[in-house]
């Protein structure tokens, strides 16, 4: 079974997907949705047709300092909605401090052409949000 790692901003949403064993995760697509969440469930839903998911990792924008803001809130409900959409897969929430930095950091390495970066930064934010739990859930089971 495979996990979706997912980014979620007003605008876009960065999406990650984990190979079957749940070792590796590579980024998937970035979902444009305006502030529009079914846009968002009903790919998602496609995604869980097409791939066989059993958990699903949000990121939960907390400050660097620990404090959670409105982005926070936004986030929960967004979350919400997933849990009563998709009610047979676990749901997951991870700490994002600093993976919209380290994507950043990833896309200047890459020399990403800055106008191509507002298109990648979310999906490669995913990617890093679905490793950190995947790393998680790795020690654990140790």
């Amino acid at each position: 079974m495979r996990k979706l790692g997912i980014d979620y901003g007003d605008a876009r949403v960065g999406v990650a997907i984990s190979d079957e064993l749940g070792i590796t995760a590579q980024g998937l697509e970035t979902i444009h949705h305006n502030g529009n969440d079914k846009i968002v469930l009903k790919r998602l839903e496609e995604l869980m047709t097409q791939f066989k998911i059993d958990t699903i990792v949000v990121g939960l924008p907390i400050n660097m300092d620990g404090t959670k803001k409105d982005r926070v809130e936004i986030t929960e409900k967004f979350i919400h909605k997933i849990k009563c959409k998709f009610n047979k897969v676990k749901v997951e929430k991870i700490d994002e401090r600093l993976t919209t930095v380290a994507a950043h950091r990833t896309m200047n390495y890459l020399n990403i052409n800055k106008h191509r970066k507002k298109d990648v930064v979310d999906t490669i934010s995913a990617v890093y949000i679905l490793e950190t739990y995947m790393n998680k859930v790795s020690k654990t089971s140790l």
